[in-house]
């Protein structure tokens, strides 16, 4: 895998991962009983995004380890995807 293909990769699966974590911990503006006018009751009052982003950034490490080794040590290869593929299919 070239550099760039690892941080193409990475950034990618940090993009998933986010997007997974991002709803968590949240609190609407309706549940906090503070409601600013103009905005939907149900608009977060703080997206505490900078605690998502290292959370984020650490699962990622983690799943990007995984899908490296397993790219690099050719744990999986093309060749087991093939076998797996129904006949109709090739």
């Amino acid at each position: 895998m070239s550099v760039t293909s690892g941080i193409v990769l990475y950034v990618v699966i940090w993009a998933l991962v986010f997007y997974m974590v991002n709803p968590l911990w949240q609190r609407s503006q309706s549940e906090a009983g503070e409601v600013v006018p103009g905005t939907p009751h149900s608009a977060p009052v703080d997206g505490k995004l900078k605690r998502k982003a290292v959370i984020v950034t650490g699962l990622t490490t983690l799943v990007f380890a995984a899908v490296f080794s397993v790219i690099e040590l050719e744990l999986i290869s093309l060749a087991d995807i093939s076998i797996a593929t129904p006949p109709s299919m090739r």
